[in-house]
């Protein structure tokens, strides 16, 4: 099968909060630990004023398998984006994220931003993985930062430069 990538549109919405709510539901690989509505999830990652991009993949079947959303972010400041990138669990497709990440990278250019942010929690080893393997690279850690039972995970912040 192939993969086609494309902007995300609200009528993405619904499939994509359920790929999410997923992720959320099993736990360990993302900082989301509440799950979203469609709307919600519309708002924060389709069209949502601190949207600057958003990519979905899907199979030739119109089955989405992943997207990735580069948001603003007054923490991080201008001429910075702030990345995450979900893929369908159980998935066996490989090259999903990156394929959203060239996408997102040409969105980012034409956007004028100069950084790229990536904050991962440290036992997500797919996601240090997987954003190394793009070229991001450490710049800092915020130390035993408390889920919502409490339990604290390190969160390691890499940076992609654009310029």
């Amino acid at each position: 099968m192939d993969l086609r990538i494309r902007p995300t549109v609200r009528a993405d919405a619904r499939a994509l909060t359920d790929l999410l709510n997923e992720i959320i539901a099993a736990g360990g690989t993302t900082a989301y630990e509440t799950p979203f509505t469609p709307e919600a999830f519309a708002d924060a990652h389709i069209d949502g004023p601190a949207v600057i991009t958003s990519m979905i993949t899907e199979h030739d079947d119109d089955r989405p398998m992943g997207f990735q959303i580069l948001l603003a972010s007054d923490k991080l400041g201008p001429g910075w984006g702030d990345i995450g990138t979900f893929a369908r669990r159980g998935s066996t497709t490989r090259g999903i994220g990156s394929a959203l990440f060239a996408a997102t990278k040409a969105a980012a250019i034409a956007a004028g931003l100069k950084a790229i942010n990536a904050t991962i929690r440290a036992d997500n080893t797919g996601g240090l993985t997987f954003y190394a393997r793009m070229g991001f690279v450490d710049y800092a850690v915020a130390h035993a930062v408390p889920l919502a039972d409490g339990t604290p995970v390190d969160r390691i912040s890499r940076r992609y430069d654009l310029i």
